[in-house]
């Protein structure tokens, strides 16, 4: 690990000249020989370090993306070339280049990360062997190896043993607890990132091996924080809570804000999108309007989450636009220009169901409802009180569309011979 850590001996100096400014603000404030002093320093530096890694987070989460949509794509050229690893890698070298993805930024931030960790691992083992290195003179040499977080040393390590611990002026006991619960909750924090990233921000419509490496990847970087994690000073495990934290919040803040399509974290974005949408009528921040405008650029691409979203703008009466702003539709607008009030709702206007005539009406084939009726018609009583011999005769039988002639009886009388009325008996 010393020789690993000799190779970024040329940024132990500039990490120990920030440990030392920061430590000079908070000396001030808990005093220059506490641990207080010493562990914010340490805390200060994690911070400076990630922010100084943002830009390179937003790539890795570009690049993270860029991967998941290509892993199809990826999975039919391994099925395709199974039998030739050479033109496997020739083409999947050319979807990348096609595509401008690189795999390898999603490990920026990690390979950033470490010239500063190896830095740090540095300068604490010398503070350990009691060495100057970089800004730290004898005197801050002396005021850290007296710093103390809850009983332990910065330079202790769980691996110590008691003579180790009792030249540093502490506990065997205490350095094993203080570091236990350091290693426990770096490791858990650890679980937790990988674990909200895998159950809430993964495409659940796509099944790929890369999500069986991001689940196998869950389990295995604990315990290697666990393995790895005895073996580093306090000031070190310092540093990885920090920075393992705050890769925790960073990675919540974004699936809250910045889900994966597809993902489980994008349908409890868009619920809570069409809310806030259909409240204020309009997208209001531009993360917002950059979410819609991905939405409406896919098309017909659109996964079930992004189609629940677009119906349910279209049921409000709004219309998500191409530059990701919402407006209002056409028939709201109508309603508004007619009634001069907002509506409430949008939407297209209900069909009008035709009025239901009676049975007088379809009898007589009345042309529209509530027609007066021609002076000296008979009502369908009269018509029904009329004799036998007022009636009508009938009309003669009509060709049916079907070809052939067959004649229709008369209203009211049988086919073929008709036999004669029996008089009736009273």
């Amino acid at each position: 690990m010393d020789t690993i850590a000799s190779l970024f001996s040329f940024i132990t100096t500039p990490v120990s000249w920030v440990i030392v400014q920061f430590h000079k603000v908070y000396g001030a404030v808990f005093g220059p020989d506490t641990g207080w002093a010493w562990g914010l320093s340490i805390v200060s530096l994690v911070i400076l370090i990630r922010i100084c890694l943002i830009p390179l987070f937003v790539k890795q989460i570009k690049a993270t993306r860029a991967m998941q949509t290509l892993q199809p794509e990826m999975k039919k050229i391994q099925e395709r070339y199974k039998n030739d690893k050479q033109r496997q890698s020739e083409e999947m070298m050319k979807l990348y280049k096609e595509t401008g993805t690189n795999p390898l930024s999603s490990c920026l931030p990690i390979l950033a990360q470490s010239p500063f960790f190896f830095a740090l691992y540095h300068v604490l083992n010398s503070i350990a062997n009691n060495d100057t290195i970089g800004s730290i003179n004898q005197s801050l040499l002396d005021s850290a190896q007296k710093a103390h977080i809850f009983g332990a040393p910065l330079a202790a390590k769980f691996t110590d043993s008691s003579a180790d611990v009792t030249a540093l002026d502490a506990n065997l006991t205490s350095v094993r607890i203080v570091t236990a619960v350091m290693i426990v909750l770096m490791s858990a924090s650890q679980f937790y990132t990988q674990r909200q990233l895998m159950t809430k921000n993964v495409d659940t419509t796509v099944k790929t091996p890369f999500m069986q490496q991001q689940k196998m990847l869950m389990y295995v970087f604990p315990v290697m924080f666990a393995v790895f994690g005895i073996n580093f000073p306090v000031g070190v495990l310092v540093y990885w809570l920090t920075t393992n934290v705050w890769t925790m919040g960073q990675q919540m803040y974004v699936i809250h804000n910045n889900p994966t399509p597809g993902s489980k974290a994008q349908a409890a974005y868009l619920e809570r999108l069409t809310k806030h949408v259909t409240h204020h009528g309009k997208t209001r921040s531009r993360g917002e309007k950059a979410i819609v405008k991905a939405i409406v650029a896919k098309g017909r691409d659109r996964n079930e989450f992004e189609r629940k979203f677009i119906n349910a703008l279209s049921k409000t009466g709004l219309v998500a636009q191409a530059d990701g702003t919402v407006v209002k539709g056409e028939a709201q607008a109508v309603a508004q220009n007619e009634d001069g009030t907002p509506t409430a709702t949008g939407g297209t206007p209900k069909r009008q169901q035709p009025k239901r005539q009676s049975k007088s009406q379809r009898q007589s084939g009345a042309a529209a409802p509530g027609a007066p009726k021609a002076a000296g018609e008979p009502t369908s009583l009269e018509k029904a009180d009329e004799p036998e011999d007022a009636k009508p005769a009938a009309t003669p039988a009509k060709k049916q569309s079907g070809g052939g002639t067959r004649s229709k009886a008369q209203s009211g009388q049988r086919k073929g011979p008709q036999r004669p009325k029996s008089p009736s008996k009273k």
